[in-house]
C-alpha cells in the first residue's frame, strides 16, 4: 500500500504565562507629604530560555507632594528591572512576546526616605513552529476536503506623535500620564497600518496657586514593515508609549502646550492557509488503522468600538464635605471584562481615578474614587480593551461624589480554525470480499454516500455507479446494490 503525505510547517502562540514583579523607588528627605503616585513601565525585551522567560525594562516613577513648607512639589526618576517566570514547557527556541502594567502603586516611609512601589503584571505569549503531516494521495480511497489553517508572521516597529494645544497660564506642570487605545488595524502589500488615539491626561499647578487637570486626546498612525502582510490580511497590534515629554511655554497670557510621544508597536500578522488533505480514508483491499491530526489555530477578525458616556455615585476610599474644594481629577485609568448578562453581552468594569481635594484650612488630600460601569455590546468571541477620558466629579449631596466618564471599548475578534485531518494510514490484515456477483444492502435511512461507502469498502464512484437513481443521504427502505465482475 503506498501513501503520500504533505507537511504543514506553522508559526503560531504555543503557550500564554503571566507573571508578578514589584520595582520599588527611593525619594528623599524633602518630601513630607505624598499626594499622587503614579509608574509606567517600558518594557526593552524578553527572553526565552530552558524553563524560564526572562523580561527587562524601565520603570518610570512621578510623585507630586508637598515639601515641608506646604509647597507642592513634583520628583521623578526612573528605575530599571529585570524579572524571571518559570515554566517547564519554555524553551531557547521560542519567541517570547510580552507587555506590562502596572497593576499597583504604594507608598512607605522609613526614616527620612520615601519609597514607592510599583507591582507590575507581565503578560507573555511564546510563540514557535509547528509542523504537521497530512494524508494527500496514494492507494486510499479518500474523503478530501480543503481545511482552513493559520500561520503567523510578527512584526514590530516604532513610531512618533505630537500635539499642540493652548490653556490659560500654567505655573507647572506636576504629572502627566498617557493611555493608548488602536481603534483600526489594516493590512496593506507589505505593510501593517495601525490608528489609534493617546488620552494624555496632564496635572499642573495654577499661575496663582491651586491645582488643575486637563486631558487631550492625540490622535496616531503606525506604520509597520511585513513582508507577510498583504490588503485582507488579518492583523493585531499593539501599541504602548516608549517615552513622553510635555512642557509648556507661556506667550501673551496663554500657554502653549507641546507633548511629544514615542511608540513602540509589535504586532501580529496572520496568513489563512488551504490545506487539501483527507478527513477520512479507507482501503477496498485491507483493513487500515489510521492516525490523526488535529490541531487548533487562532486568529483575530474585525476591531469594533462602542463609545458611552457612564455616570452615577462614585465609591470613595476617603471622605468629603461640602468645606472641601473639588480642585482637579487625575490618574484615570480603567479595566473591564466581557460578561454574559440577560440582556445579551456586556462590557463590565470600574473606572478609577484620584480626586484632589482642598480643605478649608487650605491643606491638599487625595481621594481615590471608583465608577462601575457596565456597556453593552455586540461580541461574540472577542476580546475586550478600554480607555476612559472625560471625567468630572461634583458634590452634590455632602459626603457624596457624582461621577461621569466617557468608555471606549474596543472589541478585537477571535477567529479559532480548527483542522481534522488523516495523518498516518497503518496496512492491516487484508478483506474477505464476497464472491457472489450481486449483493443488496439495507442501509439506514440517513446514510451519506461517504458512509455508506466505507462501511461496504467501495468507493464512492462505484456505489454511486451502481446505484445511478439514489439520493444521498438515503431514505427510509430503499436498497443499495453492488455488482461485482466475475472473472471467466
Amino acid at each position: 500500500m503506498k501513501i503520500q503525505t504533505q507537511t504543514f510547517r506553522s508559526f503560531g502562540k504555543k503557550k500564554e504565562l503571566s507573571a508578578q514583579t514589584a520595582v520599588e523607588c527611593r525619594f528623599g528627605g524633602e518630601v513630607e507629604t505624598v499626594l499622587l503616585s503614579h509608574a509606567h513601565a517600558v518594557l526593552t525585551g524578553a527572553d526565552a530560555g530552558n524553563g524560564e522567560v526572562r523580561y527587562y525594562g524601565k520603570a518610570h516613577f512621578s510623585i507630586v507632594y508637598e515639601d515641608a513648607e506646604k509647597h507642592i512639589c513634583r520628583a521623578e526618576k526612573g528605575v530599571e528591572f529585570a524579572a524571571t517566570t518559570k515554566d517547564a514547557g519554555v524553551y531557547p527556541a521560542l519567541t517570547a512576546r510580552a507587555s506590562v502594567a502596572v497593576e499597583n502603586v504604594s507608598v512607605r516611609r522609613e526614616g527620612a526616605s520615601v519609597y514607592v512601589t510599583a507591582l507590575l503584571g507581565a503578560d507573555i505569549s511564546l510563540y514557535g513552529e509547528e509542523s504537521c503531516d497530512y494524508l494527500s494521495g496514494g492507494d486510499l480511497v479518500m474523503k478530501r476536503e480543503t481545511v482552513k489553517a493559520v500561520t503567523a508572521h510578527l512584526c514590530g516597529g516604532a513610531a512618533e506623535a505630537e500635539d499642540e494645544f493652548e490653556t490659560d497660564a500654567l505655573g507647572d506642570i506636576l504629572q502627566h500620564c498617557e493611555t493608548v487605545a488602536v481603534t483600526d488595524v489594516v493590512c496593506e502589500t507589505g505593510l501593517v497600518r495601525a490608528e489609534g488615539e493617546i488620552n494624555l491626561c496632564v496635572l499642573a499647578l495654577k499661575q496663582n496657586g491651586g491645582l488643575i487637570s486637563f486631558e487631550r486626546l492625540v490622535p496616531f498612525r503606525v506604520e509597520i514593515p511585513c513582508d507577510d502582510a498583504f490588503a485582507g490580511s488579518s492583523a493585531e497590534v499593539k501599541v504602548s508609549v516608549a517615552d513622553a515629554s510635555i512642557h509648556a511655554e507661556e506667550e501673551d497670557g496663554k500657554c502653549n502646550i507641546y507633548a511629544r510621544f514615542t511608540l513602540s508597536a509589535e504586532g501580529c500578522v496572520y496568513e489563512e492557509v488551504a490545506l487539501d488533505g483527507a478527513t477520512d480514508a479507507f482501503s477496498t483491499e485491507s483493513e487500515i488503522s489510521l492516525g490523526y491530526f488535529d490541531g487548533t489555530f487562532v486568529g483575530v477578525g474585525e476591531y469594533r468600538r462602542v463609545t458611552e458616556r457612564v455616570g452615577g455615585k462614585a465609591i470613595l476610599a476617603g471622605s468629603v464635605n461640602f468645606s472641601d474644594t473639588l480642585e482637579a481629577v487625575a490618574l484615570q485609568r480603567s479595566e473591564a471584562e466581557l460578561v454574559t448578562t440577560e440582556s445579551g453581552r456586556a462590557a463590565e468594569g470600574v473606572v478609577n481615578a484620584v480626586l484632589l481635594v482642598k480643605s478649608s484650612e487650605g491643606e491638599y488630600r487625595a481621594v481615590e474614587v471608583s465608577l462601575p460601569f457596565s456597556v453593552a455590546v455586540d461580541a461574540g468571541d472577542a476580546e475586550a480593551e478600554v480607555m476612559v477620558c472625560g471625567m468630572s466629579a461634583r458634590q452634590k449631596q455632602e459626603g457624596e461624589i457624582d461621577a461621569e466618564a466617557t468608555v471606549k471599548v474596543l472589541l478585537k475578534e477571535k477567529r479559532t480554525y480548527t483542522a481534522h485531518l488523516v495523518a498516518s494510514a497503518e496496512e492491516g490484515a487484508k478483506l474477505v470480499g464476497s464472491d457472489s456477483a450481486i449483493s443488496v444492502y439495507i442501509p439506514k435511512a440517513g446514510d451519506g454516500l461517504w458512509e455508506l461507502a466505507k462501511r461496504l469498502k467501495k468507493s464512492p464512484e462505484d456505489v454511486e455507479k451502481s446505484n445511478p437513481d439514489i439520493e444521498f443521504p438515503v431514505k427510509e427502505g430503499q436498497r443499495v446494490i453492488i455488482y461485482r465482475k466475475k472473472a471467466i
